[in-house]
């Protein structure tokens, strides 16, 4: 459906295009204070109908220009990545001065990795949506990481098994892989990106908040909620990001769309088996569910370091993390009401194992789902 005020051209109206100047203006005024010590001096910022050119800063102007098509077929946050990239041109002419380098010069790249800002020529940063083996560079650079995920993605398959101890069995090597070998791999350097994951929304939930720390707890990223704005509806919203390496990325992705796609599987059952007819417990229900299943992975971490597993987070990537949020604010919430209908889910998910949900030739020949290639995730078959 059409929003009312984008016409039928695809065209943002009068009232939402000025809005969107509006927003682009607050995000840059953020990032400048935040990442530029609030060097910069504001630039007339400019929305164009390039579809080839994503952003351009012009010196001799002092302006900024974001694509109009960038803004209406890419989700918010690479729009910030766009506006970044062209902020560090603007603090590398103005604040730096060094006007005879080439536009991606020496100054340009260290600007750029000192503040986590992607530096490609496009101003764009490729994070693919979905799927096993999609990096945050389009393809696993390193081969060690690709066969770590395709062992993994066999793990998974096992865990496709009717019998539930194999099943649970499968699932344990799965995870005490990932964990061995994020351990042995903590004095390598990484290269790191991030992904958005999931819808922006007004309002995050209970079980979105317990889901983001299970997999920052367990699945070796960084997780962080971050402000986005919705263009064609004038509002805005927030939408969880994950940093890490990309087989990290991948598999928390993985992750993140199997436990969504479950819980809400699981209380359509629950709504069916006790004859339910509103939806008016369902975050309660969702809630329960990511608490069970976060009860579960506190009890294989008990398992594995029992077997000597323990991991410390990485230091470089949280480095990472804090050169792309300088300024983190944490926030406390008040969680849902822990009732029956809570209860219900937590022991869903304390039942889930986590399979592989994939189709094509991957799932029959694993070693693509570390190819780089577009996978689709799949509903998980059979029981939860």
């Amino acid at each position: 459906m059409v929003a009312p005020e984008v016409q039928a051209s695809g065209e943002l109206s009068a009232k939402l295009e000025t809005a969107l100047v509006r927003e682009l203006f607050a995000v840059w005024k953020q990032i400048n204070a935040s990442y530029f010590r609030a060097a910069l001096v504001a630039p007339t910022i400019e929305l164009t109908r390039s579809e080839s050119v994503l952003g351009r800063w012009t010196r001799r102007t002092r302006t900024l220009e974001i694509s109009r098509p960038l803004l209406l077929s890419q989700p918010w946050g690479a729009v910030v990545e766009v506006l970044k990239h062209e902020m560090a041109h603007q603090y590398v002419s103005e604040v730096l001065g060094a006007s005879d380098e080439t536009p991606h010069g020496p100054a340009f790249r260290e600007t750029c990795r000192r503040h986590g800002i992607d530096a490609k020529a496009t101003g764009l940063p490729a994070s693919p949506p979905g799927g096993w083996g999609a990096s945050a560079e389009g393809s696993f650079a390193d081969a060690q990481e690709a066969r770590i995920v395709e062992r993994i993605a066999r793990l998974l398959a096992l865990a496709e098994s009717p019998n539930v101890h194999e099943a649970q069995a499968a699932t344990l090597a799965a995870q005490r892989l990932m964990l061995k070998y994020n351990i042995e791999s903590r004095a390598i350097p990484r290269d790191y990106g991030f992904r958005h994951l999931g819808r922006p929304s007004g309002r995050v939930n209970e079980n979105d908040r317990i889901l983001a720390m299970l997999l920052g707890k367990y699945f070796f990223v960084e997780v962080i909620w971050v402000p986005v704005y919705r263009p064609a509806e004038g509002k805005r919203g927030s939408v969880l990001e994950i940093c890490g390496t990309a087989s990290n990325l991948a598999i928390a992705e993985y992750v993140h769309a199997y436990l969504t796609h479950i819980a809400e599987r699981l209380w359509h059952e629950h709504r069916r088996a006790h004859s339910i007819g509103k939806n008016r417990d369902r975050r309660v229900f969702l809630s329960g569910v990511m608490a069970g299943f976060a009860d579960k992975l506190a009890r294989d971490a008990t398992t594995h370091k029992e077997a000597g597993l323990v991991w410390v987070k990485d230091g470089d990537l949280h480095g990472y993390f804090r050169r792309r949020h300088p300024y983190v604010r944490n926030v406390r919430y008040v969680g849902t009401r822990k009732n029956e209908t809570f209860s219900h889910g937590r022991e869903a998910g304390r039942r889930i194992i986590l399979r592989r949900g994939v189709e094509g030739s991957a799932a029959s020949h694993p070693s693509t789902l570390a190819s780089g290639k577009s996978v689709r995730l799949l509903p998980p078959r059979g029981g939860s």
